[in-house]
């Protein structure tokens, strides 16, 4: 009874969702000249200027470096981007959600949608650097779409739970710009995981961006269509975090009026 509650709750504010969305992509690119088609340079040229560095610099044996590392990026990024900004939507819109009745969850959730919209544009860019570099197509690219939701529903999980402790703990917003770097380095993006000692392989095992990053390059890449065992490794984080995460900020949305 409570689910078709919240479902008629949500499609009741589906619109607003939308504008929270249209709002947050049109600012981030007010008054640049390019405007969206930065979604599309941005990788790109980030792409050039790590694989220059990487190719020539560290050397590592991996074929098809730009797609390799393009492929991590993608992952990365749209998760970095999004949780982070995430954790600071409920802070952000305190004048908004003192004056009216608004379910909280959308300012999260919003901001992780519109970081989606600059994953769509990524992978398009993606698609222009694997036919500059004339890489093979396989049957298993339509299965894309696989890590991309499986990184989709971790970052809403991670947003809604750092939103809801960013509220009570703020040292949080500044803790967690280490972590994410921290955390950048422990997801193979421009290194194979090869090169490591067994206990990083071990750890990295645990990380579930290693997880999505290495089913996006089964699908793109490698033309594998991800086993199982990946499957189990993707979705079992996947559900802890989105449960934990609405579990903890349902527990404290009614307080955030008094906190914000």
């Amino acid at each position: 009874m409570k689910i078709k509650v919240y479902i008629s709750n949500f499609m009741q504010y589906k619109l607003l969702l939308k504008e929270l969305v249209l709002r947050d992509v049109k600012i981030k690119y007010r008054r640049s000249v390019l405007g969206l088609l930065w979604t599309l340079l941005n990788p790109l040229l980030m792409m050039i200027v790590l694989t220059i560095v990487f190719s020539n610099m560290f050397r590592f044996d991996i074929d098809n470096f730009p797609v390799y590392l393009m492929c991590g990026q993608v992952i990365f990024n749209f998760f970095s981007e999004a949780s982070s900004t995430a954790m600071s939507s409920i802070i952000f819109n305190a004048p908004l959600i003192k004056k009216i009745y608004v379910p909280k969850y959308l300012f999260p959730l919003s901001k992780v949608l519109s970081c989606f919209v600059n994953l769509v544009s990524s992978v398009i860019a993606l698609v222009i650097v694997m036919f500059i570099t004339k890489t093979p197509i396989t049957g298993t690219v339509v299965l894309f779409f696989i890590p991309v939701i499986y990184a989709l529903v971790f970052s809403i999980g991670m947003g809604v739970l750092l939103s809801s402790l960013a509220v009570s703990f703020r040292d949080i917003m500044h803790l967690y710009g280490v972590l994410i770097t921290a955390w950048m380095y422990l997801t193979p993006i421009f290194y194979p995981i090869s090169m490591l000692p067994d206990f990083l392989k071990t750890i990295i095992m645990f990380n579930p961006l290693a997880s999505f990053v290495e089913m996006f390059r089964d699908v793109i890449l490698y033309g594998n269509i991800p086993s199982w065992s990946l499957h189990l490794r993707c979705f079992v984080p996947c559900l802890i975090v989105l449960v934990l995460g609405v579990f903890v900020f349902k527990r404290q949305q009614d307080e955030f009026v008094l906190k914000i």
